[in-house]
């Protein structure tokens, strides 16, 4: 697909003199932006991004010069091409040619007028869509050969706990749905009108579920979407001819091409709902979700704010539903904000509203969501700061709460795991972050690798409205997003991977030389290394975020200057784990405590081993292991001599614990979870002497602990919920002396235990097994400390059948 619109975009842009367009609206761009400085920013943006593209237009005009085209063809292709709206290549076409007469106008405007900005804004999304389509290398014709696993077409999403006003237009889409000619729907909205949520309760309703069973895809595909993982989806239900349903939820415009890949497959018994803020002409029949009504908002509003029939408060309440214009998530937000505070705190709030400005976003619904940043007292700023850290990983994705553990542990000194998902519950409790627990919480028993966090776009951009308040010197993090070459004014600054000479511009009393004292840097990038980054200094840096899409990708070079780094956080977002070069730079970082690596071969990491002295904890989750940790140039308990704590998740290589492990004598938690092709632990697993925490979770090809495990004098807790192979506990369980709680739940092949587990029954707290496993412990433990593993499989998950 990209290949097909990289050539069309050329011999266009060639055969209708669009050089020459381009060429004009660089020169206005150059020529307007220091005229108007309401508009400076946006069109600096323009023209960073226009000088990125400067050279590869040159070097179409250079390509197609000697190939001569009769005018005549030219128009009449141009025309033909502008007929058709829908064809992404012509829309690009006009939108710079009506470019130049739109930067030209914004000479002229004062004050500020949002219609033009958002012009700007837009015409930028053009130029960031042809940059990407003209950069494009080689066909995405691997995709075959890719095996795109169930994690990534998973939404990590929840219903909110109450819905309004959503029956309505619940029974519309399944009336529409279910007619014979409709394949694909387009559900329609302005930004938190609850189209996730309503695509959610159409996925979750019981006539849905009935006609397409176990065959409902949902699919976030958001501002910047897994090309792969669609492309794969979509070669996939060619296949098929039972009747399916595919959500793909929260479309941006640059994505219309999608769309058109989808409708074209014209599959019998396929059906498509897509929610967008975009109507999309041509593609499938539009529906409109509205804004709640009246009486929907004041039911919502109550609810939020705790505060049932109460009556006293009524016109305080009508007042506040007039700055939330019937907009769910703003209703919710400010209920939750304002819930438990009295009369007076209501009214000095609706004071503050009228007082606000937000040019750059929509103005009344920000205004009405930063209420609830405001409600924030002076001792809550922990969870302010922690609201706008949640804007360090891409938009639309699923993030793991153990991120966030990693992050605020160095950040705000939050050393107890527990601390930092009390934080999560609190912005979810007010409305600001979506917080899934995918599991039963007695069952994670202090385990969080079932916690998962969804931000609503809207209030990633409340989070960045917040990030533009503080003065540029005061600011503590930036986050970089690949594509965006300008940086907005904050402590918390957005700027691109190349954006970092705008800062400098941008900011007199700011030198090149001088260095940036952020604690948090957070990159997302598509792989495109940036010589700027070389001399960039971050002496005061303590977490760095690295977030990728592509195959092949490195530790940034300014890495190993940041002496004060405490925790790196390395997530892939593309189907396969990548290689991640440039390792070797942490090796001079002493004060490095914390890496967790997401879909990344650890094999790329460890073929050049370094030392690391100073790691504490290592995490890794849905990584390529195999013998990663086998024949390294130096031993592992030579490399991270002082870590205390590995957890490996999802690895689905894995098929043995590397003996070389258990030569890290100082680890005390060790969770190996989900690794369904473990079959085995090494004997020398007994060497793990100061050993606290086991967790074996859902290994199920699992058969048998090993005898040394008995050596674990000091195991506290030893978790194997779910490792349905396992057919017998060590006959020397009893010499645990430090045992104190056991988890067996879901362990159905054990069918008998070691005579030596009645000594454990006066140090044992808690033993999890399952109902019909209970009979074999009450001859030994006390019947209050056995406790029954009630799965309670969390509704709002929405699986995907296997690929």
């Amino acid at each position: 697909m990209e290949q097909g619109l990289k050539i069309q975009v050329e011999e266009l842009f060639a055969e209708a003199d669009l050089v020459k367009w381009f060429t004009m609206l660089h020169e206005a761009v150059k020529d307007v932006k220091d005229k108007n400085p309401m508009f400076r920013e946006p069109l600096e943006n323009l023209d960073s991004k226009l000088e990125e593209l400067n050279p590869l237009i040159k070097s179409i005009e250079n390509k197609y010069s000697t190939k001569k085209k009769k005018k005549e063809k030219s128009v009449a292709k141009l025309k033909d091409v502008l007929d058709q709206p829908k064809w992404e290549v012509g829309k690009m076409v006009k939108q710079i040619e009506n470019g130049n007469e739109l930067v030209r106008k914004c000479s002229k405007l004062s004050p500020w007028n949002v219609f033009h900005a958002l012009q700007l804004v837009d015409l930028k999304k053009c130029l960031n869509r042809l940059l990407r389509i003209l950069t494009e290398e080689g066909s995405r014709n691997a995709l075959g050969k890719m095996v795109v696993s169930r994690e990534h077409l998973r939404s990590v999403t929840t219903l909110a706990d109450v819905t309004v006003g959503l029956d309505e237009p619940l029974r519309d889409l399944k009336n529409m749905f279910f007619k014979d000619n409709v394949s694909m729907l387009v559900l329609n909205g302005f930004g938190g009108y609850g189209k996730t949520t309503l695509a959610i309760k159409f996925c979750e309703d019981k006539e849905v579920k009935a006609v397409f069973k176990k065959n409902i895809f949902f699919v976030p595909v958001s501002k910047e979407p897994n090309l792969d993982v669609i492309q794969a989806l979509r070669q996939r239900m060619a296949g098929r001819d039972d009747p399916l349903l595919l959500v793909l939820d929260d479309v941006w415009s640059n994505s219309e091409y999608l769309l058109k890949e989808f409708y074209d497959l014209n599959l019998r018994n396929c059906k498509i709902l897509v929610t967008s803020r975009i109507q999309f002409r041509g593609f499938g029949t539009p529906y409109n979700l509205k804004a709640l009504n009246d009486a929907d908002s004041m039911t919502l509003l109550r609810h939020s704010a705790s505060l049932g029939d109460i009556s006293s408060v009524q016109d305080l309440l009508r007042e506040v539903l007039e700055h939330c214009k019937g907009v769910p998530l703003a209703i919710s937000v400010i209920g939750k904000s304002l819930c438990g505070k009295d009369t007076n705190f209501w009214r000095s709030r609706l004071a503050d509203w009228f007082k606000g400005s937000i040019p750059d976003f929509d103005a009344e619904l920000l205004l009405s969501l930063q209420s609830s940043i405001d409600a924030l007292g002076d001792n809550e700023a922990i969870i302010r700061e922690c609201f706008m850290d949640l804007a360090s990983f891409p938009e639309g994705q699923r993030i793991s709460a153990a991120a966030f553990i990693d992050m605020w542990a160095e950040l705000y000194n939050l050393d107890e795991d527990s601390l930092s998902i009390t934080i999560l519950h609190e912005l979810a409790s007010r409305g600001l972050a979506n917080l899934v627990i995918t599991r039963n919480i007695e069952i994670l028993d202090d385990y969080y690798i079932e916690h998962f966090v969804r931000q609503h776009d809207r209030l990633k951009d409340l989070a960045i409205y917040n990030a533009k308040l503080d003065p540029i010197e005061y600011r503590k993090s930036l986050i970089v997003v690949s594509g965006d070459n300008q940086p907005i004014n904050a402590s918390r600054l957005c700027i691109s991977s190349g954006g970092l000479i705008s800062l400098f511009r941008k900011c007199k009393y700011v030198q090149k030389s001088q260095p940036i004292n952020a604690r948090l840097l957070s990159i997302s990038s598509d792989g495109k290394s940036s010589t700027q980054w070389k001399s960039v200094r971050l002496p005061q840096l303590e977490v760095l975020v690295l977030n990728f899409t592509t195959e092949n990708n490195a530790v940034p070079e300014f890495v190993q200057k940041t002496h004060k780094l405490k925790a790196l956080i390395v997530t892939n977002y593309g189907s396969l784990p990548t290689e991640l070069s440039n390792f070797h730079l942490l090796k001079s970082l002493s004060n490095l405590k914390r890496i967790r690596l997401e879909r990344i071969s650890i094999h790329s990491i460890t073929k050049n081993f370094v030392p690391l002295n100073s790691l504490k904890k290592i995490s890794l989750y849905m990584c390529n292991i195999g013998q990663a940790f086998c024949n390294c140039s130096i031993k592992i308990s030579d490399a991270w001599p002082c870590l205390k704590e590995m957890n490996i998740d999802y690895c689905d290589d894995l098929r043995e614990l590397p003996t070389e492990l258990c030569d890290l004598v100082h680890m005390e938690i060790l969770s190996i979870t989900n690794c369904h092709k473990l079959s085995g632990l090494p004997e020398e697993i007994g060497k793990l002497e100061n050993l606290e925490v086991l967790r074996l979770r859902s290994c199920t090809d699992l058969e048998r602990l090993p005898v040394s495990i008995e050596r674990l004098t000091k195991l506290y807790r030893l978790d194997m919920y779910n490792c349905f192979s396992i057919k017998e506990l060590p006959e020397g369980i009893d010499k645990m002396s430090s045992l104190r709680r056991i988890n067996v739940g879901q362990c159905s092949r054990l069918d008998e235990l070691p005579v030596s587990v009645w000594v454990l029954d006066v140090q044992l707290e808690k033993v999890i097994c399952d109902e019909e496993k209970k009979h074999l412990w009450e001859p030994f433990i006390a019947r209050d400390k056995i406790k029954v593993a009630k799965e309670q499989p969390n509704l709002n998950w929405l699986e995907m059948p296997p690929l």
